[in-house]
């Protein structure tokens, strides 16, 4: 099990649109992507559930990745957060 915190930075927080983006990204991989914030979880291929922990600008969620393939799953998630979140 991998995990990283990411402070967000998109101006509107993850909203329908990278919420969206993400869940696609996050289905690539057959590893468990969960987003964590203020003690609630998510998985991050499932798009409601990630619109409802209502994360906003300059919140900080913890992205934690498991399975077997969470290398590979680790840097791109990360990746993704960075370039896009």
């Amino acid at each position: 099990m991998k995990n990283f915190e990411y402070t967000i930075k998109d101006e509107l927080g993850i909203h329908a649109r990278p919420a969206g983006v993400l869940a696609k990204e996050a289905k690539k991989y057959a590893s468990t992507i969960t987003i964590t914030k203020d003690g609630k979880s998510a998985q991050a291929t499932k798009l409601m559930a990630v619109m409802a922990l209502g994360v906003k600008n300059g919140n900080t969620v913890t992205v934690t990745v498991e399975g077997d393939d969470e290398e590979q799953a680790f840097e791109g998630i990360k990746a993704f957060f960075e370039n896009n979140l």
